[in-house]
């Protein structure tokens, strides 16, 4: 089987290919240019390098969110529209999940954090063990200082990634055991969103592409600008 995959939850984007489990063709790219420049010119390539084109994909992934509402819609629409002409099924991945499961090689929890604003991150813990990817809980979105309480819980070393470190930099200044993830599994990428699809097409866990939905979390700011509006009215 052949899979296509799209992650640009957030300010990187990046796109993977794998034939029959096997990852033979990715590309990232972190330069804060708008994904809608990018993204398809980034598919492209990526196929062209795997010695495919996009009538040769079976299943589609993308990262459905949490993260960057513009970036979540854009993956959304490409792999919609790249899928519906076969109606070939998509597979919705947690951003969150995604990051965690590229750390399958190492044994500790994993503590994905992306920047929500207003001193908050979007959020969730897993463990990794001997490979296996446990999820602790639901993905959310939580203050910087009460994520950093159940930090201080946790046993064992803790890997934090995503571009949400910044928002607990100071928090975790003194914690032993937090650790920033390698600049290689730091950020979002779309072999964690290739490798978790796997798994889910494996389990038979896929949607048909009008099934296709992103997940925010919360509101976008013009919707909580507009409920506060409503209420005052």
């Amino acid at each position: 089987m052949n899979i296509l995959a799209l992650e640009c939850s957030a300010g990187p984007v990046s796109a993977a290919v794998s034939v029959d489990d096997i990852i033979v063709s990715n590309a990232f790219s972190n330069i804060n240019v708008t994904h809608s420049e990018t993204l398809l010119p980034m598919v492209e390539n990526v196929l062209k390098s795997a010695g495919l084109t996009l009538d040769d994909i079976d299943a589609f992934a993308v990262s459905n969110g949490p993260g960057s509402f513009t970036g979540v819609r854009i993956g959304i629409a490409a792999v919609k529209g790249m899928a519906a002409a076969d109606n070939s099924p998509c597979v919705p991945i947690s951003t969150l999940y995604a990051m965690a499961k590229r750390f399958e090689g190492i044994n500790a929890t994993i503590c994905p954090v992306m920047d929500a604003r207003r001193n908050q991150v979007y959020n969730a813990l897993f463990r990794v063990d001997n490979g296996e990817v446990k999820r602790l809980t639901e993905d959310r979105a939580i203050s910087a200082l009460e994520l950093t309480k159940e930090l201080k819980n946790i046993e064992g070393s803790v890997y934090i990634c995503g571009d949400g470190i910044k928002v607990l930099k100071d928090l975790i200044s003194d914690m032993k055991n937090v650790l920033v993830a390698p600049i290689e599994l730091r950020f979002q990428n779309a072999t964690g969103v290739l490798l978790s699809a796997i798994d889910m097409i494996a389990k038979g866990e896929t949607v048909s592409p009008q099934e296709l939905l992103p997940s925010y979390l919360r509101l976008s700011q013009a919707e909580r600008e507009l409920k506060e509006k409503l209420k005052k009215d």
